[in-house]
């Protein structure tokens, strides 16, 4: 059961440390769920199937990566060190997002020789874009006011995100015969990690005890209930149960993926840490 409490302001919530580490672990899971993403979208600079996509995907890689940019600002007022510095430095076990997210877009680097497949971007942007309104939309009740107040901003950006990739997840779906056997099959590779979304980490019965969030079971529920209708639009049958993976990353656990992805993200930071970005 939660408590009815609200919180105002990064003071107030620093008075009360069990407060405090349970907020600081829930928005690095939004934030880095988001960081991450923002880097896979971006990877599609110049390789997505036509001009417009491209456009947008760079466009929903911005917003996204602003979206992070703001929770590690709102982690900075509540003493988790410099947001600059959270995105950059922290090593990859110091990171808690999905490990959906951190997922190759396909064989290859962007450098060189990429072999990526529009269809996993599509199934996973598609399938995280739903737990993503979802989580918003409990935000927007959050006992943390400024969190509260920034979900509401993010979920009215979000949410032409999420049109534009159920548009396409329908127009793959109703496309020709390849294309729909490539989302069926994007799709059931997206399946193996869709269980690492919902998990809340070591500090879940604290975040839903203070009312900051639902639980990692009801989020879970009420995706599970979003994204049946996705699927009944499109024909497409509904892949079965999933479980939860032994690494979700949300208890720091990784693949090698990550590991590169910092390492790319932090490069230029890590010349000169000290400069103002």
């Amino acid at each position: 059961m939660s408590e009815h409490i609200e919180v105002v302001a990064a003071e107030e919530a620093k008075r009360r440390p069990d407060y405090t580490r349970a907020l600081r672990e829930l928005l690095l899971q939004i934030a880095d769920d988001d960081y991450i993403l923002a880097y896979r979208g971006s990877e599609w600079l110049g390789l997505a199937p036509h001009i417009e996509e491209d456009v947008a995907f760079s466009s929903m890689a911005q917003d996204m990566m602003g979206h992070a940019a703001m929770l590690y600002e709102m982690l900075e007022e509540l003493g988790a060190g410099k947001a600059d510095d959270l995105a950059h430095l922290r090593r990859p076990e110091a990171f808690r997002n999905a490990i959906l997210l951190e997922r190759p877009n396909g064989p290859g680097e962007y450098a060189n020789e990429p072999h990526y497949d529009w269809a996993f971007a599509i199934a996973r942007c598609s399938l995280y874009g739903i737990f993503k309104e979802i989580r918003l939309e409990v935000l927007t009740h959050s006992s943390y006011v400024p969190l509260k107040q920034e979900a509401s901003k993010m979920l009215r950006e979000h949410q032409y995100h999420s049109r534009y990739w159920r548009s396409w997840f329908m127009r793959l779906a109703g496309g020709t015969n390849e294309a729909r056997s490539r989302l069926i099959a994007a799709v059931a590779q997206a399946w193996s990690d869709i269980g690492s979304l919902f998990p809340l980490g070591s500090e879940e019965e604290a975040i839903v005890r203070f009312g900051l969030s639902i639980g990692g079971d009801e989020l879970a529920r009420r995706w599970e209930t979003s994204a049946q209708s996705l699927f009944e639009a499109s024909g497409l049958a509904w892949p079965g149960d999933w479980v939860i993976p032994v690494r979700t990353g949300r208890d720091g656990q990784h693949t090698d993926d990550l590991t590169q992805v910092v390492a790319i993200l932090s490069e230029v930071y890590r010349i000169d840490p000290a400069a103002s970005w």
